[in-house]
């Protein structure tokens, strides 16, 4: 294999970290890379337990001195969310990830998501694994499926595999930061049965590409533009013609990922209500580009018209549709201003699908206060009832209470200063995180969630810092031995 990786310790980890995204894994796609990873552990002699789920578990006994110490979980999630650019080829179903590494050290791809979320937890488990040179406590590695779709492999894993209290989750994004605590959250989808007729007229669509997007969770606060509301803002402009109609609307692809591409197509009976419908549209996209190019500089808005004979929504769930959009409850919700304005409850309107006979609108509320995402779900519970909507709840998944006199976090506070000579950064995270489940069905669990540094997770713009992943590793390493002492 001709690995693009060069000049970054230890070599073993990046060789990994190749090795593992040459395997299409797609969340709901499991099965290669679960395939994979049980057959590294057979190779290698050791432990290997593969549930139905295709969650898979590794064990390793302690080594150099670390035997007989209590066991270590160390944990991540296989899967990665699968975003790409406009217009690019890739097949996220067979083919693997084409990377390569940036003038300034950064490791990114080709106009695709690069799964270092959570790839670089699964290298590291899998480096740790094969070097029997470090000294280490027992070793229980966890890999999850299908984090990125709502936590539903460690949803399901059978806890009573595993053995230690100290865990290390090995999912978080910023190097030099430990998080120790997470919001909980749920995959909530409403839907509301169409009614459409065959008419013969105008379209005009509407479509914007080009948005920073990012995590719904971590990045929620950062004031990136929600292509599903931003184009229903604009269906709404036009609509105050009785005439119009709903063709379709398509937004996002996932709930946890903030839109950032979305496209409308409107019906209109006539040449001259669809051409001012259009100059209308024309007008307000500019004033889309004027208003949030500081924050979007990629944003690009189109506008066509065209005859056609299509099937539309009929004007009641035309208005319906896009009153729900609009109305609809979308990003911080709660923050605490004892913390910095640190964010306790939002959601995301991250998916819209209004085709053929169904409208289907997919968020994700989060929240670290039970009570908090009980309000939330209340507003959109009155959004759907207001207009006619379904709703379903799915993946809900806890949150994480910061565990107070931490072992494992004063043990990584202190092998950091020891190895940096600067002082490792504590605080909580607005996502979830699986320590959520694993705390819930561990009792007496002491998890600490740490990573390297990437930017753009869940975007085609995702890349990680290679020098923040050898000192990751570094701290990986120091901690187990401390804890094998």
């Amino acid at each position: 294999m001709d690995y693009k990786i060069n000049g970054f310790e230890p070599a073993a980890l990046f060789r990994n970290f190749e090795d593992f995204s040459a395997v299409p894994r797609g969340s709901f796609h499991n099965e290669k890379i679960s395939d994979f990873l049980v057959k590294f552990a057979k190779d290698r002699g050791l432990e290997v337990y593969q549930d139905e789920a295709l969650n898979v578990i590794i064990k390793k006994p302690g080594q150099n001195g670390g035997e007989g110490k209590p066991p270590v979980i160390l944990q991540g999630h296989m899967d990665m969310v699968c975003e790409k650019v406009h217009g690019c080829g890739h097949d996220f179903e067979t083919q693997g990830i084409d990377m390569y590494v940036t003038d300034d050290g950064w490791l990114t791809a080709n106009g695709t998501t690069l799964g270092g979320d959570d790839g670089i937890a699964d290298a590291t488990m899998m480096t740790l694994l094969d070097d029997d040179t470090l000294t280490y406590p027992p070793l229980e590695c966890v890999f999850t499926t299908d984090e990125e779709v709502g936590l539903l492999g460690a949803n399901v894993l059978d806890y009573s595999k595993l053995d230690g209290r100290l865990m290390l989750n090995l999912d978080s994004e910023d190097e030099g930061v430990a998080t120790v605590s997470c919001a909980g959250g749920m995959d909530y989808t409403m839907t509301r049965a169409l009614t459409c007729e065959t008419q013969s007229g105008e379209t005009v669509s509407i479509d914007v590409k080009g948005l920073l997007g990012g995590h719904s969770g971590t990045d929620i606060d950062l004031g990136h533009t929600n292509a599903d509301k931003l184009i229903a803002r604009a269906v709404l402009s036009v609509l105050e013609d009785e005439a119009a109609r709903l063709v379709s609307f398509t937004g996002g692809t996932k709930g946890n990922a903030i839109p950032r591409e979305a496209e409308a197509v409107l019906w209109f009976p006539t040449a001259d209500k669809a051409a001012a419908a259009e100059d209308k549209l024309r007008t307000l996209g500019n004033a889309f580009i004027h208003e949030i190019r500081p924050l979007e500089p990629g944003i690009d808005v189109t506008v066509s018209r065209a005859a056609a004979e299509v099937s539309v929504l009929s004007r009641e769930d035309t208005e319906a549709v896009i009153s729900a959009i609009v109305l609809s409850p979308n990003g911080v919700q709660t923050r605490d201003p004892l913390m910095d304005n640190f964010v306790i409850s939002s959601l995301n309107l991250g998916i819209v699908r209004v085709e053929d006979d169904t409208a289907v609108l997919g968020f994700a509320p989060r929240s670290s206060v039970d009570s908090l995402m009980d309000a939330i779900t209340a507003e959109l519970a009155l959004t759907a009832k207001t207009f006619g909507f379904e709703t379903d709840v799915s993946g809900a998944y806890p949150g994480w209470e910061k565990v107070e006199n931490s072992v494992l976090c004063d043990t990584m506070k202190e092998s950091y200063r020891t190895l940096f000579g600067k002082e490792l950064k504590v605080e909580g995270i607005h996502a979830g995180l699986e320590c959520g489940l694993f705390y819930a069905n561990l009792p007496g669990l002491d998890p600490v969630s740490i990573g390297p540094t990437m930017r753009g997770v869940h975007t085609p713009d995702e890349k990680m810092d290679l020098t923040s992943c050898e000192q990751f590793y570094k701290l990986v390493v120091d901690v187990l031995e401390r804890l094998a002492k």
